[in-house]
């Protein structure tokens, strides 16, 4: 049985670990938080001492962290994966993180040995607790064919864009499109409400026709509408990554004025929602506050 590691162990990497755990898997997981480690050791993770033995101990490593910034920590940081390299080993990234640092990381490794699989998720935590998760993979054939058994278990759909860094590039693009359809999904809502159209009835006529989207799928009924707010994804997580799509535009060299517009409002916001809300609130710029009913 393949054993599997777990490098961060919040609202994401808790999921993955139950769940991989759940399916028969040898699991050792680790956090930086000593009461993440504790919550985890409760529910039955075997938890270890620090990055050395998740590397000791594991086929597979898989990394949940909240930025690019930490993963480069994580693999070449003092005491990181790389300084407790060990052959064979494969990562995993599931971080939403630039191709470029995914590609460079995958470099160090691979002069040690070792394999690396960009393969940033959605889905949230019910979809890391469920294993129903979506991945959208960048690796090498041979790479991805060793960590398949692992990831199927961990998600319900996965999609191998291209090599190491493809994956990156498709999540980018997906949260940039969440975020601009966020923003017009709320847009819409305003116009509902000014021509005193019922919101819900006008959701069920977008979501029928060409001018759907995930937004109005999924947040719109689950989380805006009922005033739930509960996604588990923070504005603080969104704000971050439409600045990487920005970040990663420019240099492209590409002048794309929507996603500009989109990663304007998005940083204004930081001005009017704190950074633990939920990130469907965005949409409460355009309508106000939203209550539960």
């Amino acid at each position: 049985m393949t054993a599997v590691g777990i490098i961060g162990l919040g609202n994401m990497g808790r999921g993955m670990a139950l769940t991989l755990k759940g399916a028969g898997f040898a699991v050792t997981g680790y956090d930086a938080a000593a009461a993440t480690r504790e919550m985890l050791a409760a529910e039955g993770i075997a938890i270890a001492d620090g990055i050395d033995a998740v590397v000791a101990a594991a086929d597979i490593v898989i990394l949940s962290l909240p930025t690019a910034e930490i993963v480069e920590r994580v693999v070449e940081g003092a005491g990181g994966i790389l300084a407790h390299a060990r052959a064979g080993v494969i990562i995993v990234d599931t971080s939403t993180s630039h191709p470029e640092t995914s590609r460079r990381l995958a470099s160090l490794l691979k002069a040690c040995g070792m394999g690396f699989v960009d393969a940033p998720v959605s889905g949230g935590p019910k979809g890391a607790a469920t294993g129903t998760m979506t991945m959208v993979i960048g690796a090498d054939d041979a790479d991805l064919a060793c960590v398949l058994p692992v990831l199927e278990r961990m998600s319900a759909k996965r999609v191998h864009v291209g090599g190491v860094g493809a994956g990156n590039v498709a999540k980018i693009v997906n949260n940039l499109l969440c975020a601009a359809h966020l923003l017009t999904a709320a847009e819409a809502l305003r116009i509902a409400k000014a021509a005193g159209v019922d919101a819900g009835r006008l959701l069920e006529g977008l979501n029928a026709g060409s001018g759907r989207s995930g937004v109005t799928l999924v947040n719109v009924p689950n989380w805006i509408l009922n005033g739930a707010f509960d996604s588990g994804f923070t504005m603080q997580l969104m704000r971050k990554d439409v600045r990487l799509a920005a970040q990663f535009i420019g240099e492209l060299g590409l002048a794309l004025p929507m996603a500009a517009d989109t990663a304007r409002i998005w940083a204004e916001s930081a001005t009017r929602i704190a950074d633990p809300e939920d990130f469907n609130r965005v949409v409460e710029l355009q309508l106000g506050p939203i209550a539960k009913p």
